[in-house]
């Protein structure tokens, strides 16, 4: 099978012919159709956390494909079932964590194309009980980008509580932040949108945003403020400055919900305005196997739209590059069905 391989951080990937992966216990083999590019597999390509993952390995956590062959103990799942293999590769099922509905916070947990070689490849292990059937109907290419940004999106703003009404201000309307608009407008609220890039801006308008606010020429927090001020805000755009104008446009009793991982990112809290106006300040990672679930009823239920272009895995070095340097609309798939 081919695979994109991280052979050492900082270089470009290296596309290798590797034996085709054995399922063990508990474990599957998908032979996989498509994966998202996450902006998070360029950090594992760079090596930018302060948890590396450790080279020679697969990155890819947006991963869609077919059973292809399931090890012992796999009753559930059977060949020829469309699967998706999100981050969240495994979780230890007793931790306090685990048992209290928060999986995505197990200190145990494994990470696919992190903690374990991903989805960019023709082929890939999977644990049987981390993967989700697909509902019928929708294609690989579409349903991928709801494996990661998606689930993050929707997770973010269940974590923000927000309710029909509230007013929400999403940052970065990328791959998470176009779909984290359409999540806000079916619970009802209000969505400011904010970015730099026009072609984004335009599309969080087509997607129902009531405001779009761009960053290069307006003053976020003042434009937030002018409307009273945000309820919640998402931080998905990867940037210092974004976050602390996000955190000055929310209104009293607000909540910052910080999402995006800048590799060496900070956010200086003011402590006045932050305990004088009972603003919360949170962090959102993933999601569990049941928001993902929901999230692809949703889509399949024809409430969100995926705005994405399919790329060959052998642009794997020019996409992760376009992608970082914002010139990308939305998200890339790599579509590996195509080639077969």
């Amino acid at each position: 099978m081919k695979a994109a391989v991280v052979r050492a951080f900082g270089q470009p990937l290296v596309l290798e012919d590797r034996p085709d992966p054995q399922p063990g216990p508990g474990q599957i083999r998908v032979r996989v159709e498509a994966c998202g590019l996450c902006h998070t597999d360029i950090h594992a390509a760079l090596g930018d956390w302060p948890a590396q993952p450790l080279p020679p390995f697969v990155p890819g956590h947006e991963g869609v494909g077919i059973v292809e062959e399931c090890g012992a103990g796999v009753t559930h799942l059977t060949s020829g079932r469309r699967v998706a293999v999100p981050w969240l590769g495994w979780a230890c099922g007793r931790c306090e964590h685990c048992l209290g509905g928060w999986e995505s916070l197990c200190p145990r947990q494994v990470n696919t194309g992190y903690g374990c070689d991903g989805a960019y490849a023709e082929k890939m292990l999977a644990h049987a009980d981390f993967a989700l059937p697909v509902p019928d109907g929708l294609s690989a290419v579409e349903a991928a980008p709801l494996v990661c940004a998606g689930v993050t999106a929707y997770k973010a703003l269940k974590v923000a509580g927000v309710r029909p009404a509230h007013l929400v201000a999403v940052c970065g309307i990328g791959g998470l932040g176009h779909l984290a608009v359409q999540y806000a407008k079916i619970a009802g609220a209000r969505v400011a949108a904010i970015d730099v890039v026009d072609d984004k801006l335009e599309l969080a308008s087509e997607l129902g945003a009531d405001l779009v606010i761009d960053a290069r020429t307006q003053d976020v927090a003042h434009v937030l403020r002018g409307q009273g001020g945000a309820h919640c805000a998402l931080a998905l755009a990867a940037d210092d400055t974004a976050f602390e104008a996000l955190h000055a446009g929310l209104r009293r009793g607000g909540t910052l919900v910080m999402v995006a991982l800048p590799a060496h990112g900070s956010l200086r809290v003011p402590v006045f305005d932050t305990v004088l106006k009972g603003i919360s300040v949170t962090g959102s990672i993933v999601g569990t196997r049941q928001d993902l679930a929901e999230v692809l009823g949703l889509h399949a239920a024809g409430r969100t739209r995926v705005v994405f272009e399919t790329r060959p895995l052998t642009s794997v070095n020019e996409s992760l590059h376009d992608v970082r340097t914002g010139q990308v609309k939305a998200r890339v798939v790599f579509d590996l069905g195509a080639a077969r």
